[in-house]
């Protein structure tokens, strides 16, 4: 479990709403960006509300399962939602939601959701670092803590 001398700090305080927009450069042969970009943009959302959470350097360590739903073409607005589900002594689950927003309507259409493990670091030592823990406090914050509790328990169990 995380490290019970730290103050325990609420899911607000380390969310995160990064907008993007794909850009030709971003793009795959079909003019829709690429998964690769997907998954670049997903991991820095993830870090940055792992890093917020953590108030240190983060790494990531795992990457759960990556379901693309829908295209973006290029011109297309991105919205990424990350926040901090589950934390462990040194490390954290952060899930992330990315939707393209539709211009004329304003509409979000899912276009993909991930879970990132990441690891609390020292920025002295580079070794891992205890990691306050998370206070879950809607119901939604709460149902996403015990689902990432049970992926957790599950990642461990089937560790290598």
């Amino acid at each position: 479990m995380s490290d019970s001398r730290l103050e325990p700090r609420p899911v607000s305080a380390s969310k995160v709403e990064m907008t993007e927009i794909v850009f030709p450069n971003d793009a795959n042969p079909l003019g829709n960006v690429m998964g690769g970009r997907v998954m670049q943009w997903l991991d820095i959302a993830a870090a940055v509300a792992a890093g917020r959470h953590a108030r240190t350097p983060v790494v990531t360590a795992s990457v759960d399962n990556v379901d693309f739903h829908n295209p973006v073409p290029v011109g297309g607005i991105v919205i990424l939602l990350a926040s901090v589900n589950f934390t462990g002594r040194t490390s954290m689950e952060v899930g992330v939601k990315m939707f393209w927003e539709e211009r004329s309507s304003g509409n979000r259409i899912h276009v993909v959701s991930a879970y990132l493990t990441f690891v609390s670091l020292s920025p002295e030592t580079k070794r891992p670092r205890g990691v306050p823990p998370v206070l879950p406090e809607t119901e939604d914050e709460k149902r996403r803590f015990k689902e990432a509790e049970q992926r957790r328990a599950h990642r461990l169990a089937t560790k290598d």
